[in-house]
């Protein structure tokens, strides 16, 4: 797992997306997002708008708005607000990404009963995998 660097307002917003993704593993977007927060808020809130927060264009939110993405993304308004928090909480949301794949809960789920020795073999396997994959793309 990569170490989350969410640093700004848009940093964390468009973290949410990358890692919180629908069941088939697709990303959110920005219309589903902007629905379901409008419902929550009854306030104005656009996939425009939402795409502007993403994206840096905005940067002034209204506390209201903030909470309804923390509602929808399933995580504690405090990683908006917090930095400490904030990275505290872009580590659970990581995890709570890779969680959501079912292969990758699958895989976790059966490790579960392997010895400290049988964990660091598929350690190692999935370290090896990784760098192979990562020649073949910088082949590309």
């Amino acid at each position: 797992m990569t170490e989350p660097r969410v640093t700004t307002l848009t940093d964390r917003i468009d973290r949410l997306f990358q890692v919180v993704r629908r069941p088939n593993g697709e990303q959110h977007s920005h219309e589903e997002v902007a629905r379901a927060c409008r419902e929550s808020t009854g306030e104005s809130f656009s996939a425009a708008y939402l795409w502007q927060l993403r994206t840096g264009r905005r940067d002034n939110p209204t506390k209201r708005h903030l909470e309804a993405l923390a509602a929808f993304f399933q995580v504690p308004p405090a990683y908006f607000f917090d930095d400490e928090q904030g990275r505290a909480l872009a580590e659970e949301v990581e995890l709570l990404g890779a969680l959501r794949n079912t292969a990758v809960r699958n895989l976790a789920l059966r490790a579960v009963t392997l010895s400290e020795e049988g964990l660091g073999t598929v350690s190692d396997i999935v370290e090896a995998i990784k760098r192979r994959e990562a020649m073949r793309d910088q082949g590309e």
